[in-house]
């Protein structure tokens, strides 16, 4: 990624998020970062999520859960990694690793969706201390 591009928040580069429940995931993960979620055209169920960056960007995937440990960990962009942990449990996600701060980069919290799945989110802050 080039230096000038512009950083969108709530964007990632690309992923795939396995759900035990795909529709109470997309609810989810739609309502807490505003991710456009369609299914991709074919017999395979496998939903596109757009997070909104570049078109030249990959986006990512939500999709069944085919074993009971299928893992994810993804870091999201936010303004505000407080703000986004009120609305994670407000969805009825878990903060697993509270707002953790990495001096003179920004912050990060580590999270758990309502499919049980971790994801990180971050904020950068030149000023983190």
């Amino acid at each position: 990624m080039s230096t000038s591009t512009k950083k969108q928040a709530a964007s990632i580069v690309w992923f795939e998020i396995p759900a035990d429940n795909v529709e109470r995931a997309k609810k989810f993960y739609g309502e807490l970062f505003g991710w456009k979620i369609e299914r991709f055209p074919g017999p395979q169920d496998y939903w596109h999520i757009d997070t909104a960056g570049a078109d030249e960007t990959p986006d990512g995937a939500l999709m069944a859960r085919k074993q009971p440990q299928q893992p994810i960990t993804n870091y999201v962009s936010v303004n505000s990694v407080s703000e986004f942990s009120g609305k994670i449990e407000k969805l009825g996600g878990k903060i697993c690793m509270s707002k953790t701060a990495v001096p003179q980069m920004g912050y990060f919290a580590v999270c758990q969706d309502t499919e049980g799945n971790t994801f990180g989110i971050w904020e950068s802050d030149g000023n983190a201390k």
